[in-house]
């Protein structure tokens, strides 16, 4: 297994760029350097190319001329050295199967790491980004985690696993860069209206900053991200912290009644079930008593109980379900949704009046 621990910060670059970059820092020049140095222009142009190996004698001279310690200068070789026999030393069995098992090509896609066609520098980055100095770690650590308890058993175990994992793993860093006030029940519930009125607002880039940064108020991150590959999440929703919860959206079907219902599905479970448990949404057909206490939670939230009836007798009369949307303050898509997930009409049926939403071109 390659010892990739120490290159923290993925690729590592040869000590030529270092140099080069503290002759622009003093205002030396090229040929200055050369001269100070000793040699030909020829010796100091493969030095910073990195065709040139620091020895102890050319570690002295460079701390003479640039500044640093000899030892600096010795380390930053030594570091160089050995990414480069990392990046020649084929991965292990268990680090290429790791590295099947995971998105990475969306990962890529999306900006989570860099791109590159190395399968060492993948391992290396995929390793960074989710802080761990190895894959045995890795293992301990997410097949231990609550909430991807459920694809332990699952019969495409690896590549689900990793999948989910990558997604909340991405959250959870977005969502340490949100300022959130402490985590106060009441004040979330007492927002919930006004959450709900922005059901209304059929732009995200209006509700979404506008719905973040309500809920930061009552201590939930708000975090909306991309699945990868194998990723069916929709949503999920977890504590980080007793004053931080996180509320994790994947705009998964690109529709608002999906979306909403979704978002309060998730907000009931930090309502109703407090910090002590993680809940996913991955579009599984079994349901537990929690779930479905959430379901109900979302459910009642949009349309109330007392207007139950009036949403059945509704039928496929377009101009009726606008009417009632209209009377209930939500988005007439929601209605529509309802009506679909309750039988009431058919599936896709009056769909032009759900919003639709896309992702921006990557």
């Amino acid at each position: 297994m390659l010892n990739v621990s120490k290159f923290k910060h993925g690729s590592v670059c040869p000590p030529g760029d270092t140099i080069s970059d503290v002759l622009v820092e003093k205002g030396i020049s090229f040929s200055s350097f050369s001269s100070m140095l000793g040699g030909s222009q020829e010796f100091a142009d493969s030095l910073i190319k990195g065709d040139v190996r620091i020895n102890g004698d050319l570690a002295v001279r460079l701390s003479e001329i640039l500044g640093a310690s000899p030892g600096f200068w010795m380390r930053r070789e030594k570091l160089y050295t050995d990414f480069i026999e990392v990046l020649n030393t084929p991965v292990s069995e268990l680090e290429d199967q790791w590295l099947s098992d995971l998105p990475v090509a969306s990962m890529q896609r999306y900006g989570w790491i860099p791109k590159s066609r190395s399968r060492v520098m993948n391992l290396i980055s995929c390793l960074n980004f989710f802080d761990v100095p190895d894959v045995k770690t890795w293992q301990d650590e997410y097949r231990s985690t609550p909430e991807l308890a459920k694809f332990r058993t699952s019969q495409a175990f690896s590549p689900q696993l990793g999948a989910v994992a990558a997604w909340i793993k991405q959250c959870e860093t977005e969502a340490e860069y949100v300022d959130c006030q402490d985590w106060n029940r009441d004040k979330f519930i007492s927002a919930l209206p006004a959450l709900r009125a922005l059901t209304l607002e059929p732009e995200p880039s209006v509700f979404l900053p506008e719905l973040q940064r309500m809920c930061a108020e009552c201590g939930v991150a708000v975090i909306v991200a991309r699945t990868p590959s194998g990723c069916q999440a929709s949503g999920a929703t977890k504590f980080i912290s007793p004053d931080k919860a996180i509320l994790m959206l994947s705009f998964r079907y690109l529709s608002d009644d999906h979306f909403w219902f979704t978002f309060f599905h998730e907000a009931g479970h930090l309502i109703l079930h407090g910090e002590d448990a993680v809940f996913l949404e991955n579009g599984s057909e079994s349901i537990d008593e929690r779930e479905a206490e959430a379901n109900v939670f979302s459910q009642n939230l949009l349309i109330p109980a007392e207007f139950r009836n009036e949403l059945s007798g509704l039928k496929d009369n377009m101009r009726a379900v606008l009417k009632f949307a209209k009377k209930l303050g939500i988005s007439p898509g929601i209605v529509v949704g309802q009506l679909q997930h309750q039988g009431i009409i058919k599936p896709y049926h009056m769909q032009k009046l759900k919003v639709r939403y896309k992702w921006a071109e990557e």
